[in-house]
């Protein structure tokens, strides 16, 4: 399990959350994996409670099982929720890159490009940065349109398709990736509705392209 520092002024349930989040997004955590509250607040340094919080936070989008005394099992990767989990993010940040259209500011758009300076590099050299990277191109649209709740709800569910992502970078490496954040932020710069909501759509659409390769590359973690 890869474990990060703590941030400053981080509660440990918020700590324990963003570790264990982040391991079973990045497959340090395997999918059947169980983990058990003790093991986990051991290597965090922290009490079980905060860790038994973030246990049932992570339940509430199946990404996890709670099992009486023993932590919990990491879920099996279901293709239902994938869909289910990307259909919300489709249906929210469709109308929210049109938003974005009207309301990013010119320190918004300077922000969406910087990341994408950074993202061929880790693309190449370190694909799960390069998700973090993707993941804050995504939040920057987010906080442009003042939608932080939003963000919260959707990326809460978003662990099914956000693992599925880890598992394609690991395994293609698609260099489209980074064309569909240009041309998004592109349209946005250009307030081109039209043209944001296509690039948008585009971007979310490779996934049907990778999913038969990423079922036959790791059918041992997929739920029937």
């Amino acid at each position: 399990m890869i474990i990060t520092p703590k941030n400053t002024f981080e509660p440990n349930r918020e700590y324990a959350f963003r570790i264990v989040r982040d391991n079973i997004i990045n497959m340090e955590i395997k999918p059947g994996s169980l983990i058990g509250e003790q093991e986990i607040a051991t290597q965090l340094g922290i009490s079980r409670t905060p860790v038994h919080e973030a246990y049932l936070e992570l339940s509430k989008s199946k990404i996890v099982n709670i099992l009486p005394q023993k932590g919990c099992s990491v879920s099996l990767i279901d293709y239902e929720l994938i869909k289910e989990s990307r259909f919300l993010r489709i249906a929210v940040e469709s109308a929210l890159i049109k938003e974005a259209c009207d309301v990013a500011t010119e320190e918004d758009i300077n922000k969406l490009y910087s990341n994408i300076k950074l993202q061929q590099f880790y693309l190449e050299n370190d694909p799960p940065k390069f998700l973090d990277l993707d993941n804050d191109f995504h939040k920057s649209i987010y906080v442009a349109c003042n939608k932080m709740q939003c963000f919260y709800m959707v990326s809460l569910m978003s662990l099914h398709f956000d693992r599925v992502r880890s598992l394609s970078l690991k395994t293609i490496k698609d260099q489209k990736l980074v064309s569909d954040h240009q041309a998004i932020a592109d349209a946005i710069a250009a307030h081109d509705k039209d043209a944001a909501e296509a690039a948008f759509k585009k971007h979310m659409s490779r996934f049907d392209l990778d999913w038969d390769i990423i079922k036959k590359e790791y059918s041992e973690y997929i739920a029937e």
